[in-house]
């Protein structure tokens, strides 16, 4: 069995948070969006019934609806959480705005171990190699599995869009800067699994992406 993805689309703000897995049975949570019960049951459910093994937890950035899960993750599964360090303030930070959003439940979390350009996640027979990627926030990074060719990508592209940049850490240049120096390097048949919306293509958003093109 090769390297698989399950997708769940949590909270409000319909966040893509995922589960990679290989016939190890040993997998890595990125982006847990869970915050009701209701949601991280699904989580755990999928996770028992197919006899998974959680080996790491994997923030791409630290924007509340990609952490709101963090905590419950590292509680039941017993494993740290890992950022790059530039979003350990912005993680900070998520604990006095979540009321603002109506997440007055918000468990905060801290990291651990730091992630960093071109270091590898491994797990099984599965490797997600680092690659640092800021503009939608200060420390943002994607996670690309080169065997396989995919990249779970966060909220740097979307199909037809990109992620924005009037929150704090964001900032539009050095956005695509990292979509055309970094992640448009891959494959084109790489496929992008987005932190909201649908997969999409490198190939496709350099052909189409309206805001970061290559060639028209």
């Amino acid at each position: 069995m090769a390297t698989q993805i399950q997708v769940f689309t949590f909270n409000p703000f319909m966040e893509n948070t995922y589960v990679v897995y290989d016939d190890s049975k040993e997998c890595v949570i990125i982006d847990p969006g869970c915050y009701e019960r209701s949601e991280q049951l699904a989580l755990h459910n999928f996770i028992t019934q197919n006899g998974l093994q959680v080996k790491h937890l994997l923030n791409t950035h630290c924007h509340i609806d990609h952490v709101l899960g963090n905590a419950y993750v590292m509680h039941q599964y017993g494993v740290p959480l890992e950022i790059h360090e530039i979003e350990k303030t912005q993680l900070k930070a998520v604990e006095s705005y979540a009321p603002s959003y109506g997440f007055t439940q918000y468990q905060p979390s801290e990291a651990s171990v730091w992630l960093q350009e071109e270091d590898v996640i491994r797990f099984g027979s599965t490797e997600l190699r680092v690659m640092f990627t800021p503009g939608h926030a200060a420390g943002h990074v994607v996670f690309v599995c080169d065997a396989a060719g995919f990249v779970i990508n966060g909220d740097v592209l979307f199909q037809g869009s990109i992620g924005r940049t009037d929150l704090p850490g964001g900032d539009f240049d050095t956005l695509i800067q990292s979509i055309q120096q970094k992640m448009f390097l891959l494959p084109d048949e790489t496929v992008v699994y987005c932190g909201h919306g649908p997969s999409t293509t490198i190939g496709y958003e350099k052909r189409t992406n309206p805001f970061c093109a290559l060639s028209r």
